[in-house]
C-alpha cells in the first residue's frame, strides 16, 4: 500500500510522461492546421473533465459568479497555447521545454502587479538567473533573427497569468469548472480556423490528435491530484524530468541534438525556477502550478 507521498509522487510522474507524450505529438502534428490540432486539444480535453463532475452538479455545472475572471483567463491561457504549438513545430523539444521553465520568473514579476506581493532578494536574484538562463538559450535565434524563439517566451507571460488567475479563481471555483471553461475555449477558438483550411486526417491520424487532447486533460488532472496527496516540495521538482524526455524523444525522433548553450541556459532557467519555488515554500505561500495547457 503506497502512502500519500508515494502517491502523489507516482502520479505526478504519469503527470510529466503525458505532458511530454503530448508535446511530442503537437510537434508530430507539423501537418495539421494549428487551429485544427487546437480544437482536438479543446474536445477530446473534455472528456476526463466530466468524471470529477458531481453527479448533483449535472444540471448546473457551468455556472459561476466569476464570469470576467474566467474570461482573462482563458485568454491568456489561449495566447500561451497558440505561441507553445507553434514554438513546438519550429523550434527544437529541448529548447521550448528549458524556456518554458521561465514560467515562474514572469509570474513573480507579476504578482507585484495583480497581487501586490512584495518580492525580496532572493526572488529578484532568481528572476536575474532565469533571464540570463532566457538569454542564453535565444541567443542563437537572435543572431538568426529567429523569431521562432519569441513564442516560447509570450508562453511564459500567458501562463504566468494563467497561474495567478487560477490562485484567485480556485478561492472559489472547483478546478473541474476552471479546465472545463478553458477547454471550451479552445474548441471554440479551433472552429474559427476552418475557413482557413482543415486538413481530413487519416484514421491514424484522428486518433492521435484525439490523443493530445485526452493527455492534456489527462495529464492536468494527474497533477492536481498529485499536489493534493503529497507535498509540494518533494513532488514539484519532478516536472523538471520533462527535459529528460524532450531531449530524448527529440534525439531518437528528429535527430535534435541540444547544443551546450541551450542546455546551460536550462540549466539556469531550472536553477532559477527552484529558487523561487523554494522560497515560495520559506515563506509558506500558495504554490504556483504551472500546467503545460
Amino acid at each position: 500500500m503506497l502512502s500519500r507521498n508515494q502517491l502523489g509522487f507516482l502520479y505526478m510522474f504519469l503527470s510529466v510522461c503525458a505532458f511530454s507524450m503530448m508535446d511530442v505529438l503537437v510537434k508530430w502534428s507539423e501537418n495539421y492546421p494549428v487551429g485544427e490540432v487546437l480544437f482536438f486539444r479543446g474536445i477530446c480535453g473534455l472528456i476526463p473533465i466530466f468524471f470529477l463532475i458531481p453527479k448533483e452538479n449535472y444540471a448546473n455545472f457551468y455556472k459561476t459568479n466569476r464570469p470576467k475572471l474566467h474570461f482573462f483567463r482563458c485568454a491568456a491561457g489561449l495566447m500561451a497555447i497558440v505561441s507553445v504549438f507553434i514554438a513546438l513545430r519550429n523550434l527544437p523539444l529541448a529548447t521550448v521545454v528549458g524556456i518554458s521553465f521561465a514560467a515562474p520568473i514572469f509570474a513573480t514579476i507579476l504578482s507585484i502587479f495583480f497581487l501586490s506581493e512584495k518580492i525580496g532578494k532572493y526572488r529578484w536574484l532568481a528572476v536575474l538567473i532565469g533571464f540570463i538562463g532566457v538569454i542564453i538559450i535565444t541567443q542563437p535565434g537572435i543572431s538568426n533573427l529567429n523569431f521562432y524563439y519569441i513564442y516560447p517566451i509570450i508562453f511564459c507571460l500567458g501562463m504566468s497569468y494563467v497561474a495567478i488567475a487560477i490562485r484567485q479563481l480556485s478561492s472559489s471555483e472547483p478546478v473541474w469548472l476552471i479546465s472545463f471553461y478553458f477547454s471550451v475555449a479552445i474548441s471554440i477558438l479551433g472552429l474559427f480556423t476552418i475557413p482557413f483550411g482543415w486538413v481530413m486526417p487519416t484514421l491514424i491520424d484522428f486518433i492521435l490528435l484525439c490523443m493530445i487532447g485526452l493527455l492534456g486533460g489527462i495529464a492536468n488532472l494527474l497533477l492536481g491530484q498529485s499536489y493534493k496527496l503529497s507535498e509540494v516540495s518533494l513532488v514539484t521538482p519532478l516536472k523538471y524530468l520533462s527535459l529528460v524526455f524532450a531531449i530524448v524523444f527529440g534525439y531518437f525522433i528528429w535527430n535534435e541534438i541540444p547544443s551546450f548553450k541551450t542546455l546551460l541556459g536550462s540549466l539556469l532557467v531550472v536553477l532559477s525556477s527552484l529558487i523561487i519555488f523554494r522560497r515560495e515554500i520559506y515563506l509558506k505561500k500558495p504554490n504556483l502550478i504551472f500546467k503545460n495547457e
